[in-house]
């Protein structure tokens, strides 16, 4: 009986969770409402004359009102350079120029799913791990790629297919805190914290390669953590698998996609080869005054340098394969990847404007400057400060799990409050992301929560989203304690997360 009514509370504490979750609006119009309480906030504090001082300048900065004559005239000069100066917006779509290239030709899919095919049986959680977590090159495409990917192995091993399918997935969401390249998440959210940061310095960069270290090491840790929830817990709790017989098909390759691959590889390793020549050659263009790289404008340069590597392999596999016939095929795959870009484009037009409304009316200076005079006053400012924000940032997935949306909130509150105390923009977001993506899994209002739910009943037709829950728990636990452990081993080591970053400013 006890059992049973545990099992009712924990329904019904999903079920809140799914009613809260799903009454919130999508999110242009969440940011479209929390620019519009902005406003309301700016004439409230005007009113009352209130003024912060700038902990850069010294200078006495009153809240202004975006209600009053200056404040319209702002918001309605200022609408399009919000959204076409927003540094996330042109950085992603670059990318994503030579990313969705790679990805319309075929390339990506064909690397992962040879990747996990070709490796040893012994080898095979671990693989499917970590091709998931390299899947974040493909964006969300991974999401729907690698998991029924991976329940097909495991299906046609002799192994339970469920398991391959939750390995999958919680591979991929992991992914968006772990890679050995620099991905698209890496200049979204970048960007997005240079312009937080620009709140109390704006002299301050943080580049696409600020948390490189830390996530390099990540995919290793997570790899092996996935992998051993994987086979000590998952599969033993899951059983021998009784479904019956499933047809599994894999998709037959193009006859011509090795050959494409292996041409591909050549001329990316080339690529990577002429950019080293580059570097360290005498008085390289690419390094900085005195011969240095951090910083240097091969750092500056990364996303251009990173979009052109992804041309020259995509062009190279396509050739190869009779996908580009033309430059025009080019182009026209290159297009293709922009129509899936279209509802970020929508989302970030609201973002910049809640962003930049939040600092041109000093409430974004006045929040962090008194909200770290608070925490200081409280004693609350060590490592322990960066825990508590992970945790909360960890609950708070189960609202939004919008990835870029929910750190677009986070980032003008939580990066100038931490700047006060000392820590930098680079490791406020280091924190953010292996708190995203431990419980974006989870989290029954993910979107893709609905496609691997279909696929769970392709296996098990009694899966619902218990199954699921019950089933992602145990990852999610799992990477977050991995996950925390690693930023104190980091923090307390001095390791930099990235080329010359460090905890501290």
């Amino acid at each position: 009986m006890k059992e049973n009514t545990n099992k009712s509370l924990f329904q019904r504490f999903l079920n809140g969770i799914e009613r809260v979750g799903n009454k919130l609006p999508d999110p242009f119009i969440l940011f479209i409402a929390l620019a519009l309480i902005i406003i309301i906030a700016s004439s409230i504090f005007s009113m009352f004359n209130a003024s912060v001082v700038h902990p850069g300048s010294g200078e006495e900065l009153p809240i202004k009102s975006l209600a009053s004559g200056e404040g319209i005239q702002y918001i309605l000069s200022s609408m399009l350079d919000n959204f076409t100066g927003f540094a996330p917006l042109g950085l992603v779509l670059a990318m994503m120029l030579g990313i969705g290239l790679s990805e319309k030709v075929g390339l990506l899919d064909y690397a992962i799913r040879k990747t996990i095919m070709k490796s040893p049986p012994a080898l095979i959680t671990y693989t499917v791990v970590f091709v998931g977590i390299m899947g974040n090159l493909a964006s969300d495409a991974a999401m729907v790629l690698i998991p029924p990917l991976a329940a097909m192995v495991f299906y046609k091993v002799g192994r339970h297919p469920l398991a391959g399918l939750v390995a999958g997935y919680a591979a991929t969401g992991a992914g968006f805190t772990a890679n050995l390249f620099i991905a698209g998440t890496d200049v979204l959210l970048a960007g997005i914290s240079t312009e937080a940061a620009a709140i109390i310095d704006d002299s301050i960069t943080v580049t696409p390669v600020d948390n490189w270290y830390f996530n390099i090491v990540s995919v290793f840790v997570i790899t092996i953590v996935g992998g051993l929830i994987t086979d000590k817990f998952i599969e033993p709790r899951l059983g021998k698998y009784k479904g019956g017989s499933v047809e599994a098909a894999l998709e037959e390759d193009h006859p011509k996609a090795g050959k494409g691959f292996r041409n591909a590889v050549i001329a990316g390793l080339a690529y990577i080869a002429l950019i080293v020549i580059a570097i360290f050659i005498p008085n390289s263009p690419l390094r900085g005054e005195g011969g240095t790289i951090v910083p240097s404008p091969f750092l500056d340069g990364i996303v251009p340098i990173i979009l052109i590597f992804f041309v020259v392999i995509g062009v190279t596999y396509g050739i190869t394969i009779g996908k580009i016939k033309s430059s025009k095929d080019v182009s026209g795959y290159m297009a293709e990847s922009m129509k899936d870009m279209a509802g970020y484009i929508v989302l970030i037009f609201a973002i910049a404007q809640f962003v930049n409304y939040f600092s041109w009316s000093n409430i974004g200076t006045w929040v962090a400057v008194n909200g770290a005079d608070f925490l200081k006053e409280v004693n609350f400012t060590g490592i322990w400060l960066i825990i508590g924000y992970i945790l909360f940032t960890a609950a708070l997935n189960f609202l939004i799990t919008s990835g870029s949306a929910k750190w677009a909130l986070e980032a003008p509150v939580f990066i100038p409050m931490f700047m006060q105390l000392g820590y930098s923009p680079a490791f406020t977001q280091a924190a953010y992301r292996v708190a995203d993506s431990s419980t974006n899994i989870v989290t029954p209002l993910m979107p893709y929560m609905v496609i691997i739910l279909a696929f769970m009943q392709k296996y098990d037709k009694k899966a619902g989203i218990g199954t699921f829950i019950s089933l992602m728990i145990p990852y999610s636990a799992a990477f977050l304690l991995t996950w925390i452990i690693l930023i104190l081993i980091f923090f307390y080591a001095g390791i930099p997360f990235g080329p010359g970053v460090t905890p501290f400013l």
